[in-house]
């Protein structure tokens, strides 16, 4: 079977032979892929052209949309995936790991595109910022998409999870993609570009597929492009040196193998659930996805008192390992990928040999097993370096595999400075039942990893593990880790937007925001704009409300309803001790419903309900004998159109009678799309 690439709106076979993929298991071929031929100049154009202008059409609500339909949509097939993720050697829960997991990514970034990002096609980054005193001149950081092609270069480990965490930032954010997965797994990758595009949910030239090498792609990126690579620290060096990446200062974003650790606190002993914990995890991590993660754990680092009782405890969990065809219940551990990655792995522990004893596995045997000769198996394997400090190779060679290197410490400080060794890293983990302790690990470990994991008894049982990198948080690290920052939620976002410095009038902010800032027109809406629907409500839209006075009487029945009887409301001599008030000053919260108390409209209307109050701040006191009254404006829309309603957000400022402000938030409603007939008067 031929793979295809899906190029310029249509599904192409690369020309001549093409390169075997085999099954990591049997050895049988199950494909074969070549891009020659491809005219990448002409994908790069109809990503630009085509799927960039289609993607940037769409607000960042719609595209948070399209993503969890997709995502709900690739949950059907996941039955297909998995049949052919046991050719790439991993087994159900390694393939859980990775379709699963990438799925639940992208739905993950759906949720979180139409949570915190806005219902338009420009993102706001931060508040208004103040360039002069009258508040005619403003600034505001805004982002918008760029107008090339993001260029994602994924591994051989994940062939979905590593394209949908990718893939699912890069939509949201309004940018096409191109991508390329690694080769020798590219037919799981293929399948699962296969169920996108005859979904429909993505518009065309939003995402294309090349199987098989780039060509000469980089020639022609631009400054408006993006590369997002995963992989060997060697390969993401040489791709970030070419010519036009330089030229071009094209964004480049690397998450690249790393030497990461996890760490046995000196406070934890054999007879602690800590103890067992990092047994478990260090043997999951040598073994899932057969060691082959950027993620793995390479280095666990152990108190030197307690070496003698770590070395059995991984032997003997080691030992428990089944070794087998992943398609069998019984095997926890199938082969890699292929028998070219297997080579390098054995190349690179006879590096680590040379600094290390073996404690366990042999890596001139692949497997007792006769039946799985033809496959790339090998049984984990445990080295013990005990002088880690004087070492060399095992904080620079990476055995991508099922392999680890214990290395004993003396203290706290020792430990650091070991985990530092590794050049930066993508995730560092910690044992310890000690909080005070754990602090200390983060803040030595902190500057050298992207992402730091701290398992106590308290945490281990929801702990999704050392391991696993989630769409909300960071995953990329310093150094040799590459220096990248995918996924993180809305920072994962941010990489394929350009932030730009936005300098004018508030009405200028505000018309290119869709965001209504203080300072910009107020529109008259001729009626009370809780009486107007979602659709017909404008940004802008602004009430005015009547003064109240406020009282002694109002402010003791406040006290007497709230139970708050905090001095400097309720007693004069005590208040006017209060350098800050100089005199008995209104509850804060008091004003806050006295102030909706002049602008709700009581009766049922297409306001349906307040789900929040926001930045609140208490700008000025109210003393009694002071009046306030409120402006009321439209400041945000979000439709919700699924539910029938959308949200608004109300900018609410408070003034009293000299017109100064004395406080200020926002009020969050959900307002129906539909208009509501004017209830009958009230008796």
């Amino acid at each position: 079977m031929k793979l295809k690439s899906y190029v310029l709106g249509r599904w192409v076979e690369g020309a001549g032979e093409g390169v075997a993929l085999k099954d990591a298991t049997t050895g049988a071929v199950v494909g074969r892929a070549s891009s020659a031929g491809l005219d990448f100049k002409a994908v790069l154009a109809h990503a630009r052209g085509v799927g960039g202008p289609a993607l940037r059409a769409l607000t960042f609500h719609q595209r948070a949309a399209r993503l969890r339909a997709l995502g709900k949509r690739l949950a059907e097939f996941k039955d297909e995936f998995y049949a052919l993720s046991y050719q790439s050697g991993a087994t159900k829960a390694d393939s859980w790991v990775d379709i699963d997991g990438g799925i639940g990514t992208m739905l993950g970034f759906a949720s979180k595109g139409s949570r915190e990002l806005p219902d338009s096609h420009v993102f706001v980054d931060g508040e208004v910022e103040p360039l002069s005193k009258g508040g005619t001149f403003i600034g505001q950081h805004v982002c918008v998409p760029l107008e090339g092609a993001a260029i994602h270069i994924n591994a051989f480990n994940f062939p979905v999870w590593g394209m949908l965490e990718k893939l699912a930032p890069t939509l949201l954010a309004g940018v096409p993609a191109i991508v390329k997965p690694a080769t020798s797994t590219s037919y799981l990758t293929e399948a699962v570009v296969k169920r996108i595009i005859e979904s429909g949910l993505l518009p065309e030239g939003a995402l294309q597929l090349v199987c098989g090498s780039l060509g000469n792609l980089f020639d022609h990126l631009t400054c408006q492009d993006a590369v997002s690579f995963t992989g060997s620290a060697a390969t993401a060096r040489d791709l970030k040196s070419h010519p036009v990446i330089v030229r071009e200062a094209v964004r480049f974003l690397a998450e690249t193998d790393s030497l990461n650790c996890a760490v046995l606190a000196p406070d934890v002993t054999p007879d602690m659930p800590e103890f067992g914990l990092f047994v478990r995890e260090v043997v999951r991590e040598m073994t899932v996805k057969a060691g082959q993660k950027c993620t793995a754990i390479r280095r666990a680092l152990v108190p030197r008192a307690q070496l003698d009782a770590i070395v059995p405890a991984l032997k003997v969990a080691l030992a428990e390992v089944t070794l087998g065809d992943p398609r069998s219940p019984a095997s926890r551990m199938g082969p890699l990928a292929s028998l070219e990655q297997r080579a390098e792995v054995l190349a690179r522990i006879a590096e680590l040999r040379a600094e290390t004893t073996l404690v366990s596995g042999d890596p001139a045997v692949a497997s007792g097993d006769a039946s799985l000769a033809a496959g790339a198996f090998l049984a984990p394997v445990l080295l013990l370096c005990s002088q880690p400090a004087r070492a060399r190779a095992v904080h620079e060679v990476e055995a991508f595999g099922p392999v680890a290197t214990l290395m004993p410490y003396a203290d706290v400080e020792e430990a650091i400075a070991l985990a530092r060794l590794g050049g930066g890293s993508l995730v560092a983990s910690v044992f310890t039942a000690d909080s005070a302790l754990a602090a200390r690990f983060v803040l030595g470990l902190a500057p050298y990893h992207g992402r730091i994991l701290v398992v106590d008894r308290n945490c281990a049982k929801e702990s999704t593990g050392h391991g696993a990198p989630l769409a909300p948080l960071v995953h990329g690290g310093p150094g040799r880790a590459g220096g990248g920052e995918e996924m993180g939620g809305m920072r994962g976002v941010m990489h394929y937007l350009q932030r730009v410095a936005l300098q004018g009038s508030p009405a200028t902010i505000a018309a290119v925001t869709g965001r209504w800032v203080r300072g910009a027109i107020e529109l008259a809406p001729g009626r009370h704009p809780f009486r107007i629907p979602f659709g017909e409500l404008k940004v802008g839209h602004t009430l005015k409300s009547a003064e109240r006075l406020v009282t002694i009487a109002d402010i003791e029945a406040f006290a007497a309803l709230s139970g708050d009887h905090f001095y400097a409301h309720m007693s004069e001599t005590e208040a006017a001790r209060n350098p800050l008030f100089g005199g008995r000053v209104a509850h804060g919260y008091f004003l806050i419903s006295a102030a909706a108390g002049l602008f709700v409209d009581p009766a049922y209307g297409p306001v349906l309900g307040n789900y929040g109050l926001e930045h609140l701040r208490f700008v000025k006191p109210v003393k009694p004998g002071d009046s306030i009254k409120v402006r009321v404006t439209c400041k945000e829309k979000a439709l919700r159109p699924d539910k029938g309603w959308g949200e608004v957000t109300w900018d609410v400022e408070m003034t009293n009678q000299a017109g100064e402000t004395v406080a200020a938030y926002d009020v969050l409603t959900m307002v129906s799309v539909h208009a509501i007939p004017d209830a009958a008067p009230r008796a």
